[in-house]
C-alpha cells in the first residue's frame, strides 16, 4: 500500500468539497476526466453536510438466497481483522454481488456502530442500507444505491479484494473522498498537491463569482474573468 498521507494533508482534503477535489485532479492529467468516481447510483444517505476522506476497506456480500442448511448465515468476524490492517481513517466499500443488488441491507445501526468503533468514518455500497434515522444521530456516513427494511440473508462472502460500486473500481487502501455530490477516488501520487491546486482554482473562480454578483456584467468582462478557469 502507498504510504499514508500526513494528518495535515488529510485535514486539508477533508476541508474541500468533492467537486473541488475533482477539479484539482483534472489539472494533473493523471487520468481521463470521465474516470475515478462513482456514478449517480451511489448517493449520500446520511449526514451529507460535510465531506469525508479515508482509505478503502473492501468486501463483497450476498443477500438474496438463504443458506442450504439452517435459517441464516453465521456472521463473519474475521474480516474485522482485515479492517485493522488498513490505516485510518477508514471507509468501508461493500459490493453487493447478487444479480439484483439491494435485496437486503448489510449496513444498519448495529453494523454502522461496529464499523465506527473500528475507526471507519463511512461505508459505501451498491446495495442497501437501513436504520437511517438512528445512524443520522451519529457521525457515521452511508453512501448507497438502495434502502431496505430487511437484512434478508445478507452475509460477507469475501474481503480484501478489488470491488466495483457505481462503476468505480476500488482497491484496498485506495484514498477516497466523498460528500453530498458522490464518491471520488484520489490518486495517491498527487494527493498532497491537491489542496494547493484547489486553492488556485477557487481563487480564479472567485473573480467570476464576484463579477456576476456585482452587476453591470458585460461579455468582455466575463471573457476576461473566466480566462483559465475552465481550461
Amino acid at each position: 500500500m502507498t504510504p499514508r498521507l500526513s494528518a495535515e494533508t488529510l485535514q486539508a482534503l477533508q476541508a474541500l468539497d468533492t467537486c473541488t477535489v475533482a477539479n484539482a485532479i483534472e489539472t494533473f492529467d493523471v487520468r481521463l476526466r470521465n474516470e475515478g468516481y462513482a456514478d449517480s447510483s451511489i448517493r449520500c444517505m446520511t449526514n451529507c453536510e460535510s465531506p469525508i476522506v479515508g482509505y478503502a476497506v473492501t468486501a463483497r456480500i450476498r443477500c438474496s438466497s438463504p443458506p442450504v442448511t439452517g435459517g441464516n448465515f453465521v456472521d463473519r468476524t474475521d474480516w474485522w481483522d482485515h479492517i485493522m490492517t488498513i490505516p485510518g481513517p477508514r471507509i468501508v466499500v461493500i459490493e453487493d454481488v447478487d444479480e439484483n443488488p439491494g435485496a437486503g441491507a448489510f449496513l444498519g445501526e448495529v453494523h454502522a456502530c461496529i464499523l465506527h468503533g473500528l475507526g471507519c468514518v463511512a461505508a459505501i455500497t451498491n446495495g442497501s442500507v437501513r436504520d437511517l434515522p438512528a445512524i443520522n444521530k451519529g457521525g457515521f456516513k452511508l453512501f448507497a444505491n438502495h434502502v431496505s427494511v430487511s437484512h434478508a440473508y445478507v452475509h460477507v462472502v469475501e474481503f480484501g479484494h478489488p470491488v466495483k460500486v457505481g462503476g468505480l473500481v476500488v482497491k484496498p487502501g485506495d484514498l477516497l473522498h466523498a460528500d453530498c455530490h458522490g464518491v471520488l477516488s484520489v490518486p495517491h501520487e498527487i494527493a498532497d498537491r491537491i489542496p494547493a491546486k484547489a486553492a488556485e482554482i477557487m481563487e480564479r473562480e472567485k473573480k467570476v463569482l464576484e463579477l456576476c454578483s456585482q452587476g453591470n456584467v458585460t461579455v468582455e468582462k466575463l471573457r476576461d474573468a473566466v480566462h483559465g478557469v475552465f481550461n
